[in-house]
């Protein structure tokens, strides 16, 4: 920080409060440009006591790839300097430091780049202001280190473009205005491996996130994702390479204890290093990985996965990719050796595995350096260039910073370097960019200073000599429309464990078709039991959440995954019921006929005549059509058979008890004749008779006809009486003209048993009164019982019940009144005599 310093002897000043912060490399040019990156990935922890001034932060574990990356922009910077047509005139110069990867180091480094260590005059009128010391700083490569020095500069509105950070939360510009990147952001990293996950029909997937904002908001993206497409998260376990060792064991426990099969690593490559360790001391193989682009091309942690804990791992990468040149430049280490600067001496002692000058406390068996090592047979992380993408980020970061300035200068032949720069103009310069790179990568920066999403899809295959394979198996492009931006290729993938089997992750198995998702209580949503549907619904398809019900003429089969039509129901003659109900119809017909027949026969005879031959063979004639009527009941109902099947036995039995009325009216009245000075007969002979039976009949058939007319019977699908099956009826229409037509036929047959009764102790051998009264009793007995059993019978049964009624009064009728006539006839024929019907006999009580 820098403050104003005012004395009375002196010219008023601005000095640093604190220690001054030196670059750990830099080169002087016309333009400076900054660099944060981690050359050391921890420090020693210290307690401090607050007596004294705390020390400066002490670095640790010397990181190569850091080195690499400075390296690559040593390489852009120089090639931009030597080339002609970007910056003709005007040299780029850049100070680099090391934060160790702390956020505090971070943002302290960032206002040395923005401050600079230097004393400067203070004038009155602007104590303390002067251009920054750098136009842009490239950095950092981590998240929360760039969101630490965002914060920190954005105010100064200072460029700071990331090559690596990719956190999803530093495209928000209200919070990081000055941010840019040439890493694609989280977002669609994190959409595009949710996407993946579901792929492979993974729904139960475990997390281990970095403890930091690229881990939590990345796994909150994810998370997110993963919710929409149906994939739950068994644990989230945060994690960082500095836990204290109980923190770390609890980590692995929960690994052990969980159920999944599927660990989605959102760790940074230094993070992922101390798990790698952590995993193979407790031998935990055969997990399937799923990892991010911070370590999923990483060879330094496939060398150090020993144990093969990775095999297998798929994720997302930045697109391989070559810069010309930068290989060679970043390998060339003769220039560094020149370098006095101490971090550089300890890099090349970790190079080259020596010491520059031996030390008591150092190893006697380590040799000594002598600044003339050569590269050539050295296998380590800085000769690994796998990360060449990550350097490409840099290459194209430095490159926009150049383009803009050429912009601003108006660069031609040469540039104009009288134009006063500010930090301002260049970050929306930079924003605006639009060019390829001499490798013909666009580079181009949205409004949210992202660049555009695209990732190869890498699956770690092992190969011999513990040597693993970065196979590019797929890729992603999030400019494409939704359905295409996963594409993997027809090539082999290697799953956990050397398999070639998609590993299966899931916490509950897919519900088949004819079932339905019921979901655990107080567990995620894809913990879930699988229920049948019930009858009459069905599910069709896999993992179904819902049965739906079948339409109301169809009904579930038996696996529940298909809607089949019911089958209909109704009395048919196939059926044993049916044929039985037939065979008794038509045994009463043929029964009917015969007995036609012997009145036929003996139609002469006194017993035949003496009870009124004419209406004995109407009412047989009327009992042949009872008997015949009861088949229209049987068979699939129609519009002709509902209607006729009910008037047609409504008619006939009124003509049935017309003539047995007509039989009864006739017995009292004989009677009745009989009596000194009688002459009842002449009002009911023949004529009357018949008139009788026609206005009876005419009366049931005028019935019929306002039925018919006002709300006919009609073929009726009943669905409501049973689940599974139609039940094909008549609807009576008008309940109204049913009941009439039954009620006036109970109506004659109550008159008709009446007058029989009455008539039933007659003195006449001729009387046939008694006979009728058993028939009518039978009849009414019959017709009283059908009643609550038609009402309470279901579907076809209530039809059985209606035929047998007709059958049973049918045959009620024809063997009261005629067998005991036939029995005379056939086999007591001495009895068939006009003296034996005329006589006298005692009345026997009934």
């Amino acid at each position: 920080m820098l403050v104003a310093s005012f004395s009375q002897a002196e010219e008023p000043v601005c000095r640093l409060r604190g220690d001054p912060e030196s670059p750990q490399l830099s080169k002087d040019g016309d333009i400076m440009l900054g660099a944060i990156f981690s050359f050391h990935t921890s420090w020693k922890e210290r307690r401090d006591t607050y007596m004294h001034k705390p020390l400066p932060l002490e670095c640790i574990s010397l990181d190569f790839r850091e080195f690499q990356t400075a390296q690559a922009m040593l390489f852009t910077i120089e090639e931009i300097n030597s080339s002609t047509d970007m910056l003709p005139g005007i040299s780029l110069g850049y100070k680099m430091y090391d934060s160790c990867g702390s956020i505090a180091r971070s943002v302290r480094v960032s206002l040395a780049l923005a401050n600079g260590n230097d004393i400067v005059s203070a004038p009155s009128e602007a104590p303390c202001t002067r251009p920054a010391q750098v136009q842009a700083i490239i950095g950092e490569t981590s998240s929360s280190p760039s969101m630490g020095i965002s914060t920190v500069i954005g105010p100064f509105n200072i460029p700071l473009i990331s090559h690596f950070a990719s956190c999803a939360c530093l495209s928000d510009k209200t919070k990081y205005p000055s941010f840019l990147r040439t890493m694609p952001s989280d977002y669609y990293q994190m959409t595009a491996l949710a996407q993946l996950v579901k792929h492979f029909g993974w729904t139960w997937v475990g997390a281990i996130t970095t403890n930091d904002d690229y881990g939590n908001n990345g796994i909150a993206t994810f998370r997110e994702t993963a919710q929409q497409l149906g994939i739950c998260l068994e644990y989230s376990v945060p994690f960082f390479r500095t836990d204290p060792p109980e923190k770390i064991q609890k980590t692995i426990d929960i690994i052990k204890a969980s159920t999944s099969k599927v660990i989605f690593a959102l760790l940074s490559h230094m993070d992922m290093d101390v798990l790698i360790h952590e995993l193979s001391r407790h031998n935990l193989t055969g997990y399937q990985w799923v990892g991010s682009e911070s370590w999923i091309f990483d060879s330094q942690t496939a060398e150090l996965d020993t144990h093969h804990i990775l095999d297998g791992a798929i994720g997302l990468s930045v697109p391989k990719t070559h810069v010309s040149g930068m290989r060679e430049f970043i390998l060339d280490v003769k220039s560094l050796n020149s370098s006095s600067n101490e971090m550089f001496t300890e890099f090349w002692e970790t190079l080259f595995s020596c010491k520059f000058k031996q030390s008591e406390s150092s190893a006697e068996n380590q040799r000594e350096c002598t600044g003339h090592e050569d590269l050539t047979g050295v296998h380590n992380s800085f000769t690994d260039m796998s990360l060449m993408p990550i350097f490409n980020n840099v290459y194209k970061g430095v490159y926009a910073v150049a383009h803009a300035l050429h912009s601003i200068l108006g660069c031609n032949e040469t540039c104009n370097n009288k134009v006063q720069l500010d930090p301002f103009t260049i970050l929306q310069r930079i924003k605006k960019v639009h060019f390829k790179t001499k490798e013909g990568d666009e580079v181009i920066f949205n409004e949210d200073g992202d660049p555009a999403a695209k990732y190869e899809i890498i699956n770690w295959q092992p190969r011999e000599n513990d040597v693993v394979d970065f196979v590019t198996v797929g890729l992603y492009d999030a400019s494409l429309p939704a359905e295409k931006q996963l594409n993997l290729h027809n090539k082999t993938l290697i799953w956990a464990k050397n398999s070639t089997q998609v590993p299966v992750s899931v916490c509950s198995e897919k519900c088949p078709p004819g079932t339905r998702k019921v979901l655990q209580k107080g567990k995620p949503v894809c913990c879930y039991d699988c229920i049948r549907c019930a009858e009459g619904e069905i599910s069709n398809i896999t993992d179904s959440v819902t049965c739906v019900r079948c339409q109301p003429e169809f009904w579930s089969n038996e696996r529940r995954d298909a809607c089949v039509k019911k089958e209909a129901e109704f009395l048919s003659y196939e059926e044993i019921m049916g044929a039985l109900l037939t065979a008794a119809s038509l045994f009463g017909t043929c029964m009917t006929v015969v007995v036609a027949f012997i009145f036929f026969r003996h139609r002469k005879t006194p017993i035949v005549r003496a009870n009124n031959s004419e209406l004995s063979f109407l009412l047989l004639f009327s009992l042949t059509l009872c008997f015949l009527c009861s088949l229209t009941f049987i068979g699939r109902p129609s519009e002709w058979s509902c209607m006729l099947r009910h008037t047609a036995f409504g008619i006939i039995f009124v003509l049935c008890i017309s003539c047995v009325l007509g039989k009864t009216i006739v017995v009292l009245m004989a009677f009745r004749a009989t009596l000194p000075g009688s002459n009842v007969m002449k009002w009911f002979g023949p004529a009357q008779q018949r008139l009788s039976v026609l206005a009876f009949t005419l009366i049931q058939v005028l019935i019929c006809i306002l039925w018919l007319t006002i709300n006919p019977p009609f073929p009726f699908k009943n669905l409501l009486l049973y689940k599974d099956r139609i039940i094909l009826e008549c609807n009576l229409g008008s309940a109204v003209g049913f009941w009439a037509v039954l009620g006036y036929i109970g109506l004659l047959a109550a008159l008709c048993f009446i007058l029989a009764f009455l008539a039933r102790k007659l003195p006449d051998n001729f009387n046939e009164a008694k006979f009728i009264t058993f028939s009518m009793l039978i009849f009414c007995a019959v017709w009283l019982t059908f009643i609550p059993a038609y009402v309470s019978s279901p579907g076809k049964f209530s039809v059985a019940v209606e035929i047998f009624a007709i059958l049973a009064s049918s045959f009620g009728l024809l063997i009261c009144i005629f067998i005991p006539k036939c029995y005379i006839i056939l086999l007591k024929p001495e009895n068939n005599t006009k003296k034996n019907m005329m006589g006298k006999a005692a009345p026997k009580s009934f």
